[in-house]
């Protein structure tokens, strides 16, 4: 008996190339923002698996987020400086939901150039997915979503009026980016792990999955459940673990460093870039010698299977993984592969 495909689970992105007439709001948004993966008119190198891989040092993406992710603090505490008083609420929520919006679209415009230059994983076989025709306005309202959710729960979390940007605890940053990523892998791990292996939260998974080659604006591709499970479950675990077991100060200032380096590993682990490139974190160095590195190719395979099939479940690294043994071998950037030599560049700005 032949199983019918449901239309909404379709991935056929074809708007791009019908005429702008025929769009609706949420394809000139998405158009608007100019977050495409991909150009159409230039092209997008192809590789076979055993070519070899160019790596992307660590530390230039490092550069890159902390960087953006100063950027509105200075502005807060020239406020301060010049006022004598601290942002409201309001105003807290104006000034980061703006740079949040703009660091994201900013660092999908960086990876699509990339990707001219250096193409995507299992090009040789598929291209990257695009936006679905059948979900425009679905991706839209993610994105929108996002943009909005993540600094609002960063504020409601840890911002206190009393608190001015000179505060930040720079001692501890280091400590609180890292530790962040272990407890929002950790707690990450075990809920996505248990969405590939149990039937009934399976359902709130599987439309995230109908991508196989995922780019970055499906990064939030995902049913109601699942969306808020990523933006506020996880982050609020993660922070109470840290704030609560650990007593880490975890004050505002530093919680959204630590929002910049999450959300940049989202983003770059659903880009499909062909390099080698780890999700940044103060510690990639150790990870990378433990052998426990979270890259690219990691996230792109966990997408290629699906309902208790799969593996990699961590999101910034594979220190979960490889505890409770549910690695898989890497195919384009084994180690073998890595061109060191051929370095990659991601740009400051």
């Amino acid at each position: 008996m032949e199983v019918k495909r449901n239309p909404k689970d379709s991935m056929k992105s074809t708007w791009r190339l019908s005429p702008r007439s025929e769009w609706s709001i949420w394809h000139r948004a998405i158009d608007r923002l100019d977050v495409h993966h991909v150009f159409l008119d230039k092209p997008v190198p192809v590789h076979a698996k055993e070519d070899p891989v160019p790596y992307l040092p660590d530390w230039q993406m490092q550069r890159w987020i902390i960087f953006h992710a100063i950027i509105p603090l200075a502005i807060h505490y020239a406020f301060v400086h010049f006022t004598g008083r601290n942002l409201s609420v309001i105003g807290a929520f104006a000034l980061y939901h703006i740079f949040l919006t703009y660091n994201s679209v900013r660092e999908i415009q960086i990876l699509r150039r990339l990707g001219h230059i250096y193409g995507f994983l299992d090009g040789d076989k598929h291209e990257r997915d695009g936006v679905p025709d059948v979900n425009v306005k679905k991706v839209f309202m993610s994105l929108l979503s996002a943009s909005n959710v993540r600094p609002m729960l960063v504020i409601i979390l840890a911002y206190r009026k009393n608190q001015l940007p000179s505060s930040i605890n720079w001692a501890w940053l280091p400590v609180e980016i890292t530790l962040y990523g272990l407890a929002v892998d950790f707690w990450f791990y075990w809920y996505h792990r248990l969405m590939h292996d149990k039937g009934s939260l399976w359902q709130f998974h599987r439309t995230h999955h109908l991508t196989k080659h995922p780019n970055p604006l499906l990064s939030l591709y995902a049913d109601g459940v699942q969306e808020i499970f990523d933006m506020i479950v996880i982050p609020l675990l993660a922070f109470y673990t840290l704030k609560m077991g650990f007593g880490l100060p975890m004050g505002f200032y530093e919680l959204w460093m630590c929002h910049q380096y999450l959300i940049f590993a989202e983003v770059l682990g659903h880009s499909g870039l062909r390099v080698y490139a780890t999700a940044p974190s103060p510690l990639s160095w150790l990870y990378i010698w433990l052998g426990v590195e979270g890259i690219i190719e990691d996230h792109d395979l966990h997408h290629r299977r699906g309902w208790k099939s799969s593996f990699n479940y961590g999101k910034h690294s594979r220190i979960w993984d490889t505890i409770w043994g549910t690695v898989t071998d890497r195919i384009e950037c084994k180690e073998e592969n890595i061109d060191y030599a051929n370095r990659a560049s991601f740009p400051a700005w």
